[in-house]
């Protein structure tokens, strides 16, 4: 392992760029003051700020990751990686290398079915959004009138008139009827939506 990788090294490069700062920080208030020594200070602050940053242009930057010991070649579109551990267990499926192209295909797989999953929230957002406010005034409506129904069967023996009265009941319930399978078919397209998505 090279020094630069050190724990060791990074704490005297975090050391250093925080001795700098505090340095450069402490000019620029001596400057700002106007106290005795402010030109010295500013000069040794920002000629340290030159250091630091010269320092930090030859080591280059350190990767938060380290992925590319488990996948060397990460870091390279054409490569072709395999998993370090993809031969350690013999009885592990061997792993297909991976490379750009299937990642972005894996991707391209996921982006699809998410594409989908947003289809079919949209068409229950519609389901939703349906009125079904009419529904149980409906209803209480055909309730009422089975009921009535009921008691106009009894009667009908009795009286031409009750049979009179029965057939604008059932008129009635045509009507109602009508509605509620209105209501019913606006239902069914918004389900047959859902499905297509």
């Amino acid at each position: 392992m090279s020094f630069v990788k050190t724990k060791s090294f990074k704490y005297f490069k975090n050391l250093l760029i925080g001795i700098g700062a505090a340095i450069v920080l402490m000019g620029a208030l001596f400057k700002l003051e106007s106290w005795e020594g402010a030109s010295e200070m500013l000069i040794l602050g920002l000629s340290m700020e030159a250091i630091i940053f010269f320092f930090l242009g030859i080591i280059g930057p350190e990767p938060d990751y380290y992925w590319h010991k488990l996948y060397p070649g990460l870091d390279d579109y054409n490569s072709r990686m395999q998993p370090l551990t993809a031969g350690a267990n013999n009885n592990m499926p061997d792993v297909a290398p991976l490379h750009g192209d299937v990642v972005e295909r894996q991707l391209g797989g996921m982006l699809t079915e998410l594409q989908s999953m947003s289809k079919s929230l949209g068409a229950l957002k519609a389901l939703q959004e349906v009125d079904f406010s009419g529904t149980q005034d409906q209803i209480k409506s055909m309730g009422n009138f089975y009921t009535k129904m009921n008691e106009a069967m009894s009667d009908m023996a009795k009286s031409a008139e009750d049979v009179r009265a029965y057939k604008d009941q059932l008129s009635s319930l045509n009507k109602n009827l009508g509605s509620l399978n209105t209501v019913y078919g606006n239902m069914l397209a918004a389900m047959a939506n859902i499905g297509r998505q």
